[in-house]
């Protein structure tokens, strides 16, 4: 039943919830989370390797709408049908297996172009960043649909892992930049160091995905979700159905990610100048996003926004940066300083961390039992559609 504040009971009475003992579950999912974005930060971060073996291409460009379309793609598949043709266990273990595979191109094409000529390895290599960008979609889809179905502080769990995962990466670009010597071997190095990270972590994830469900509080939580499943009287839910009645949560995740993407990381790597920190500005503003991003998600863990309307209208009031942000660029001479730049990427950030994880926590919760992971799935396939406008929007800062 739905409350006045319009989220739903939870399946489970809050005194009979069953024990996460040493909050092992807790930790998988938020490994899992991490997990699921390392391999795009992986090929992110060495967006220089790469650009300087395809000097005459439009690399990261080229990486994000050959991965974020792949992605999207695939969650509208498991959206409408995905989900009853493949089980939750195998779709958890290709896609991590495919994010394995994807990471595992570049260095062998590395390798194998130290031996013989190799022709189409920039191809090669946006084929790879679409396997990952499938893989991503379905771990995506997949675990955010898990989630829902389960207490809210899971679905905390998993977002303030994808957030950690920007974090790691930004503290390895800052250790590999400060060590390895800026050189076409120093970069080759420092890709092949996080190649290498990310898939010992994505194995790690591979193990987990399969112990999860052999822990005692995750296969009692099963059970309830199934037996809630059997005692409905509804039919199966129909997409657009369960899409209206989530419309307003829809509209504040699409809103935070276009605001965020047609910012970061494009306009404040690429607009934002420092005389005094030179190439580490950039570097040091994405990392103070990410770090910012990661605190907003772990926020929820202690407070969360009693009222999904309230979140939406905060995502709205994002909207401000724009103006902000344009008046650090073109602004009287003390907005253009760098203190103010890291003040509103830390707010930028810390806004995105938090009214995310409220919203993704909260909305599966307006719907019955029965369309929780469908209402979860949904709202996953909108906040790709907000990174992909994000990102064409950023375009319109050069006009």
């Amino acid at each position: 039943m739905e409350d006045r504040k319009g989220i739903t009971n939870s399946i489970v009475p809050e005194g009979d919830e069953p024990k996460d003992t040493y909050r092992m579950a807790y930790i998988i999912h938020f490994l899992l989370g991490a997990g699921n974005l390392l391999p795009w930060n992986a090929f992110i971060t060495a967006v220089d390797y790469f650009g300087s073996l395809y000097p005459s291409r439009h690399v990261e460009k080229v990486f994000s709408v050959a991965y974020l379309t792949s992605s999207v793609l695939l969650l509208l598949v498991m959206m409408s049908c995905g989900r009853k043709l493949i089980s939750y266990r195998l779709r958890m273990n290709l896609g991590f297996s495919m994010f394995i595979l994807s990471l595992m191109v570049p260095p062998a094409m590395d390798w194998a172009s130290r031996n013989c000529r190799l022709d189409g390895g920039f191809f090669l290599t946006v084929a790879s960043v679409v396997i990952c960008g499938v893989a991503d979609g379905l771990i995506g889809g997949t675990l955010g649909g898990s989630a829902a179905n389960l207490p809210k502080h899971y679905m905390q769990a998993v977002f303030a892992g994808t957030a950690s995962s920007g974090v790691v990466v930004s503290i390895l670009r800052i250790i590999t930049k400060a060590s390895l010597p800026q050189t076409p071997q120093g970069l080759r190095t420092s890709a092949h160091f996080y190649f290498i990270v990310t898939t010992t972590i994505l194995l790690c994830c591979i193990l987990c995905s399969n112990f999860l469900y052999k822990l005692p509080v995750m296969q009692q939580h099963y059970r309830q979700v199934s037996h809630a499943h059997h005692t409905s009287s509804s039919t199966m839910p129909e997409l657009w159905a369960v899409a209206r009645k989530i419309k307003s949560p829809i509209v504040g995740i699409l809103t935070i990610y276009v605001v965020t993407l047609s910012i970061f990381p494009g306009f404040i790597a690429e607009e934002m100048k420092s005389r005094l920190l030179q190439d580490w500005y950039p570097i040091l503003l994405i990392t103070v996003y990410n770090v910012s991003d990661f605190v907003g998600k772990s926020l929820t863990a202690v407070c969360v926004a009693s009222s999904v309307n309230k979140a939406v209208w905060a995502c709205m009031a994002r909207l401000l940066f724009y103006p902000l942000f344009a008046a650090c660029l073109h602004g009287p001479k003390w907005l253009r300083t760098e203190a103010p730049v890291v003040v509103l990427t830390f707010m930028l950030g810390l806004t995105n961390g938090y009214l995310t994880s409220v919203i993704m926590m909260l909305s599966p919760k307006l719907v019955p039992v029965t369309e929780a992971e469908l209402a979860a799935i949904v709202m996953v396939v909108f906040l790709g559609i907000g990174l992909v406008g994000g990102s064409v929007l950023g375009w319109f800062w050069i006009i």
